[in-house]
């Protein structure tokens, strides 16, 4: 399939060809949800951490004898009853990631593309060069491209000028295409690609 490429100024200069096996392959919302799932575990700290029993501050003193007192028996003041004491079962650090084969991390990838391509959501930029790194004229060249909310993916480097200019647009991520995957992708309503991006994905992703 072949698809329109456009300028910052929203001019037509040609046609980029688009591999089927790469943006036309058929979506499926349920490996989709599942790379969402991956990325995400992937990405949290697992740093929260409560005091273990033998981890709190204390003596390891018998604090009353064990018979005659009309109390519960006590070990020690370290206790989850106690003031101060341990928490029973509470998190500990560990690490929150989730199996999921490569092969199917791959095509949850291709099926975001495909995604975007099939709802008319896929726009393909001719480079990501700016004249200016200011923010404004780049702000006016998305409102004319109609851009509110997009993930643009630029080749394997990103224009320094390009990359300050966005940076402070609400809804607006920038990429290089080895950083593409499928949670950026599917968070913003319009994925735009250079052309560059288009024949590294392909390049990565094909068949």
């Amino acid at each position: 399939m072949k698809i329109a490429v456009k300028n910052l100024e929203n001019k037509a200069v040609g046609e980029v060809a688009l591999d089927d096996s790469v943006f036309g392959v058929d979506v499926k919302q349920d490996i989709l949800h599942r790379m969402v799932h991956y990325q995400l575990n992937k990405r949290r700290s697992g740093c929260h951490k409560v005091k273990q029993r033998s981890e709190i501050n204390g003596t390891g003193k018998k604090p009353w004898r064990q018979k005659g007192t009309g109390r519960a028996r006590a070990g020690d003041l370290k206790r989850s009853q106690d003031r101060g004491g341990a928490t029973v079962f509470g998190p500990v650090v560990r690490s929150h990631m989730t199996e999921l084969p490569k092969k199917l991390r791959r095509l949850a990838l291709k099926m975001a593309l495909s995604a975007k391509e099939k709802s008319g959501k896929l726009m393909v930029l001719e480079n990501d060069k700016a004249k200016t790194h200011k923010t404004k004229p780049m702000a006016d060249s998305f409102a004319n491209l109609g851009l509110s909310s997009a993930l643009i993916v630029c080749g394997s480097e990103v224009d320094a000028n390009f990359a300050r200019a966005t940076n402070n647009l609400p809804r607006i991520d920038v990429l290089s295409s080895a950083g593409a995957n499928v949670y950026d992708i599917l968070r913003r309503d319009t994925l735009v690609l250079t052309k560059d991006a288009v024949n590294d994905l392909t390049e990565k992703l094909k068949d």
